[in-house]
C-alpha cells in the first residue's frame, strides 16, 4: 500500500470526466498537492495508506467550482449603487469610489473577505479583474486561494496608474514577479474597448505573448458598448478585435451579450473563452447572452459573477441555477443547459478557458487537489435521485463542508482554517464605516 496523505470518502464522487462519470461510495487519494487516485471506496482503501481521512456521511466529492471573470476586492463596495443602468453604475458611482478608496490596503484586505466568501461556496479558482493584483496576490496567497488575476488596463489615469504605459509596466512588473507561483497566475486585462485604444489593444496582445500569460477583457456587455465600438471602428466588437490579431485560446471574454452569429463563429474559430455573468447582466439589466447558440457552435461558455457590487454575490452555485433555468425559458426548451453541462462549464471548462486544464478543473490522477465536498444530508436535497441535478438545481453555498485548494484543507465544516474569519468580517466592517462617513461628509 502506498502512503498518502488523504483519502476523502464520498457516497458519490464526480470526477467530471469526459464520460462523466459518477462513483457510488467513492474515494480520492490525495498526496502533496496532487490527487493520486480516485475510484470506489473499496479500490482506493486497498490501495493506499492515508495519514489523515476525511469522510461525511450523506456527502458528494466534486471538483473546485471556477469563477471565471470578478473583480473580487469590489466586494467592499456591494451595495453602495444599486438599481442603476450600467454606464450611469459605473461611471457615476463605481469608478469616483474606486478613485477615492483603492490602495494596496485596500485590495489586500477586501481580497481576504472576497476569498473567504468563495471558498465558503466551493468556489477554489477566480480569475480577477483589477488593480493592485499584487497585494491581491499576497492575500490569496495567504488565504489559500488559487487565483489568475488580470493587472488591469486603461487608457485614462487612475489612482493606480498615470498613464497607458504605467498600466503596461506595472502589468510586466507584476508577471515578473508571480510567473511561476503555485497558486497564482499573472494575467493582462485590458478592461474594454471602449476604455483600450486600438495601440494599447495590441500592447496588450504583445505582452501577454511575450509572457505567456491569459488575456482577460470584456466583451459586447451592453448595446450602448456595440454601438460606440461601430462608430468608432465601423465593425462589431469581435471582428475588431479579429483585425487586430487579438484573438486566440488565451483569451477570456467576459459577459459577450450583444454579439451575432459571424461572431461566435469567430470566437469558436479563435478557440476564445467567454465567461457568462447571468446574475450581474440580469441585475444591470444588460440582457440575454445567447449562450445556447454559443454553446451549440463549440464556444466553451463557463461562468463568473461578476464584482459583488453588481451581482451582489460571488457565488457559482446560483449562477449555476439561475443559468440553467433561464436558458431554458429563453429558448422555449426545457432540455438546454442541462445539469451536467452546467457542471462542466463551473469545473472543467472554467479551468480549461484559463489555461490551467492540465493543473485543476477534474477529480483525475495528476491533477491538483482542489476538492470540494458538500453536505447532502439537508432537507432540501432529500430525497435524492441524481446528484448532478441537486447540485445545479438544489444546493446552495451553506451546503459546501469542506474545501482542499493545491492539497491543503482551507474551509472545515463549512468554517475557513486558513485565517481568523472573525478578523477578517471586522475589517470589512471598519472599512465600510469609513466609506459611509465619507458619504455623509
Amino acid at each position: 500500500m502506498l502512503n498518502v496523505d488523504y483519502i476523502l470518502y464520498g457516497d458519490y464522487v464526480l470526477p467530471v470526466d469526459e464520460p462523466f462519470s459518477v462513483i457510488q461510495d467513492g474515494a480520492v487519494a490525495v498526496m502533496g498537492r496532487e490527487i493520486v487516485g480516485v475510484g470506489t471506496s473499496e479500490s482506493i482503501s486497498k490501495q493506499y495508506a492515508p495519514r489523515n481521512v476525511i469522510k461525511k456521511e450523506k456527502s458528494v466529492i466534486l471538483p473546485g467550482l471556477i469563477n471565471t471573470h470578478t473583480h473580487a476586492a469590489m466586494v467592499y463596495f456591494r451595495g453602495i449603487a444599486d438599481d442603476l443602468p450600467l454606464k450611469e453604475w459605473l461611471e457615476g458611482h463605481i469608478w469616483p469610489a474606486e478613485n477615492r478608496w483603492l490602495s494596496p490596503e485596500f485590495i489586500s484586505d477586501s481580497i481576504e473577505l472576497a476569498c473567504l466568501e468563495m471558498l465558503r461556496a466551493g468556489v477554489t479558482t477566480y480569475n480577477d479583474m483589477y488593480f493592485y493584483e499584487d497585494a491581491a496576490g499576497r492575500a490569496a496567497k495567504k488565504i489559500g486561494m488559487r487565483a489568475v488575476l488580470g493587472s488591469g488596463i486603461l487608457d485614462f489615469p487612475s489612482v493606480s496608474a498615470n498613464s497607458t504605459e504605467d498600466y503596461l509596466r506595472n502589468a510586466e512588473n507584476f508577471i515578473r514577479d508571480w510567473n511561476g507561483d503555485e497558486l497564482i497566475t499573472p494575467c493582462i486585462a485590458p478592461h474594454a474597448l471602449y476604455t483600450c485604444g486600438p495601440e494599447t489593444l495590441k500592447k496588450s496582445r504583445t505582452l501577454a505573448d511575450r509572457f505567456n500569460v491569459p488575456l482577460h477583457i470584456h466583451l459586447s456587455e451592453t448595446q450602448w458598448e456595440v454601438s460606440e465600438v461601430m462608430a468608432r471602428h465601423r465593425m462589431k466588437p469581435v471582428e475588431y478585435l479579429e483585425s487586430l490579431g487579438f484573438l486566440d485560446e488565451k483569451v477570456l471574454a467576459a459577459h459577450c451579450v450583444w454579439i451575432e452569429d459571424n461572431e461566435i463563429e469567430l470566437l469558436a474559430k479563435r478557440k476564445v473563452g467567454v465567461s457568462h455573468c447571468m446574475e450581474s447582466n440580469l441585475k444591470l439589466a444588460s440582457g440575454f447572452a445567447p449562450v445556447v447558440t454559443m454553446l451549440m457552435s463549440g464556444v466553451k461558455v463557463t461562468f463568473g459573477t461578476d464584482g459583488a457590487a453588481s451581482n451582489n454575490d460571488l457565488n457559482i452555485l446560483s449562477e449555476m441555477a439561475t443559468t440553467a433555468k433561464v436558458h431554458k425559458a429563453l429558448s422555449e426548451n426545457p432540455t438546454v443547459l442541462d445539469a451536467k453541462t452546467a457542471i462542466r462549464m463551473a469545473t472543467r471548462w472554467g479551468a480549461e478557458v484559463l489555461g490551467l486544464g492540465d493543473k485543476t478543473g477534474t477529480l483525475e490522477k495528476g491533477k491538483l487537489a482542489d476538492i470540494v465536498i458538500m453536505d447532502l444530508n439537508k432537507p432540501h436535497l432529500t430525497p435524492l435521485y441524481d446528484v448532478s441535478s441537486h447540485i445545479v438545481y438544489s444546493a446552495t453555498a451553506s451546503d459546501v463542508d469542506t474545501v482542499m485548494v493545491n492539497g491543503k484543507v482551507v474551509i472545515s465544516s463549512g468554517k475557513l482554517v486558513t485565517a481568523d474569519e472573525a478578523e477578517i468580517l471586522h475589517k470589512a466592517r471598519l472599512w465600510s464605516e469609513k466609506i459611509k462617513a465619507a458619504d455623509r461628509g
